[in-house]
């Protein structure tokens, strides 16, 4: 979600979160303390030793002494027949449209995309038997007319509930190009529910398919599609979302390796219950700390966020060369920058030049990791980072945690669900004992056999050996500074990836810090790229990305001008976004807005 809110919501009752379903259709919304080890001596990996430079800025290293399979470059074909789609048949579907539509109708970053075919649809319809709602897992499908004999499913954020315009997205903020345009077949789908509120989480099915079952059910009918229009199935299936679709993704990742050969993560909520728990008590904390009641935004203040957002750039900013406005070096950060020290405490009233010794206990703590009642963290850590002044940071702490977190943890993964009469997101965030919603997250019953974290997140998230082993690949970005969904916790994930993998996964997983970034997007960040591009040729011609290279979107970008750049930042402003736990490092002269002038060590 780009939040960009500005109207304080104090209050959710059942019937204002109707009101929020394009919100929820659009953004997403994942446990310890991050790690920061020392690199892997393990050396990054071109499969084959293709020493062809890859797309979007990115350098081919050596081969590991493990070589494994490339997959081969797709080859592509065109649309027979678009109208003729109204008769696929395939079992438990029904086809409800299928259109032309022009070239030039969708646009991305001013620039035309082609002629498609729009196939609409629905599997698996139903009346449930719980709540009387009906079912069904929703769709669309845009097929190329010169197809470049690939398939994107778009994994969508939020708690779905609608069938967005399937473009596939390249990820990052301000999309200069899309799937779509670049000639795959994409599919977007509402994960099995026509509901924009968390309502549906009452019928257990839905649960299920949103999690993880719509994802089983879409795949082997869009290949059976694309089969259908062009003649022959896709060569190569690629899978990739941000936020709640970074999850979606990670979940394809161990449930379905054999289906998809390239997968995209964008800013995981892969532990999604336990994040909007965390959330939850972050609410409390700095409802606590509020001078006014119940506006959490009085707790930590933008004034005093700035305080604390340039007292970490003055103790971080410079470790990595380059004096810029961008902490790099994520890791010697947290070493180096202390609440406690480095931020005034305050000797009388709050006045937006230091922190009460109440806020630096209980915000440091929220950086440290939210606890349980027993005082057991239960989720990640979170950086501190230059970010967390922005508005797109403090719509996710003060008011989804109002508005988003407390409908889903109450209707989507607790066993039983709330009642949804005289439902209040805010009460139940305010209220709600941690312990109590820890135990119903993580409860099953007759009715509800699975419980939210069987549900929504990967299993066995560091065992992706048959992923590897096929020839698949991943690419994983997490901006710095998103506030939802810890940047540490994916870091957390990729290290016990690389010690299941002798202590290098970097063959077949590839992990991005994006500094600065909020969720998804925005923030003082470089966070324009294309991350799909280099995917592909990894997958299919063994060149991988050692890093790829980010814009800043300044005055006068295609894609869409981000807020949060500073003025002082040249608009276009490149850096390269390193495979961890490598860090762009200034190489000491050369122009300091390019990324040519980095290094990743």
């Amino acid at each position: 979600m780009h939040a960009s809110e500005e109207t304080y919501l104090k209050t959710t009752s059942a019937a204002s979160l109707a009101l929020v379903a394009t919100l929820l259709a659009a953004c997403g919304g994942g446990g310890s303390s991050g790690f920061f080890p020392t690199p892997s001596t393990g050396t990054s990996t071109s499969s084959g030793g293709n020493t062809t430079p890859p797309a979007s800025g990115g350098t081919t290293t050596t081969p590991p002494v493990e070589t494994l399979p490339v997959l081969g470059v797709a080859v592509g074909a065109a649309l027979k027949d678009c109208a003729s789609l109204t008769g696929f048949n395939f079992a438990n579907t029904t086809i409800t449209a299928a259109n032309s539509i022009a070239a030039g109708t969708l646009t991305v970053a001013g620039k035309s995309v082609g002629a498609h075919c729009q196939v609409t649809g629905s599997m698996y319809s139903r009346t449930s038997t719980v709540d009387g709602q009906n079912y069904a897992v929703g769709f669309e499908m845009r097929l190329p007319a010169n197809w470049n004999g690939r398939f994107f499913y778009q994994a969508n954020g939020g708690i779905d509930g609608s069938v967005v315009t399937a473009t596939g997205a390249v990820n990052g903020g301000g999309a200069l190009d899309n799937a779509l345009n670049m000639g795959f077949a994409v599919i977007s789908s509402d994960a099995g529910h026509q509901q924009g509120t968390p309502f549906f989480g009452i019928d257990p099915q839905a649960r299920l398919d949103y999690g993880y079952q719509a994802v089983a059910k879409l795949t082997p009918m869009a290949k059976a599609l694309i089969a259908s229009a062009y003649g022959k199935g896709p060569d190569r299936s690629y899978f990739g979302g941000c936020s709640n679709g970074g999850r979606h993704t990670m979940v394809a990742m161990s449930r379905y390796p054999d289906d998809y050969d390239g997968f995209l993560v964008g800013d995981p909520g892969f532990r999604l219950p336990l994040a909007a728990s965390a959330n939850i008590v972050g609410a409390q904390n700095y409802n606590a700390l509020a001078t006014t009641p119940g506006d959490l935004g009085t707790g930590f203040t933008a004034t005093e966020r700035a305080l604390v957002s340039n007292a970490v750039l003055a103790k971080c900013d410079a470790l990595d060369g380059a004096t810029d406005g961008l902490v790099q070096d994520t890791g010697a950060c947290q070493a180096a920058f202390n609440l406690d020290r480095d931020v005034p405490t305050c000797s009388g009233s709050r006045d937006g030049t230091c922190l009460s010794a109440d806020q630096k206990q209980r915000i440091g703590q929220l950086f440290a990791g939210a606890l349980d009642g027993n005082g057991q963290k239960f989720y990640s850590s979170f950086p501190f980072d230059a970010g967390l002044g922005t508005s797109g940071w403090s719509t996710w702490k003060f008011q989804f945690s109002l508005l988003l977190d407390p409908g889903a943890v109450a209707f989507i993964w607790q066993v039983p669900p709330e009642s949804p009469t005289g439902f209040s997101g805010s009460t139940f965030t305010l209220n709600s004992n941690i312990d109590t919603i820890l135990a119903k997250i993580t409860a099953t019953s007759a009715l509800y056999t699975e419980n939210s974290l069987s549900f929504m997140t990967p299993p066995n998230p560091s065992d992706l050996s048959k992923l590897k082993k096929r020839g698949a690949k991943a690419m994983v970005y997490h901006g710095t500074s998103d506030p939802i969904f810890s940047s540490d916790d994916t870091q957390r994930w990729y290290n016990e990836l690389m010690a299941a993998n002798g202590g290098d996964a970097s063959n077949f997983a590839r992990f991005y810090r994006v500094p600065g970034m909020n969720h998804c997007a925005g923030g003082p960040t470089t966070d324009q790229f294309d991350m799909l591009t280099p995917l592909v040729n990894w997958v299919e011609k063994g060149e991988i990305a050692d890093s790829v290279v980010a814009s800043a979107r300044g005055t006068g970008n295609a894609g869409g001008v981000n807020a949060d750049v500073p003025a002082s930042w040249a608009p276009d402003r490149t850096r390269p976004l390193c495979a961890y736990p490598k860090v762009a490092r200034y190489k000491g002269s050369g122009d300091i807005e390019k990324a040519e002038n980095f290094v990743c060590q």
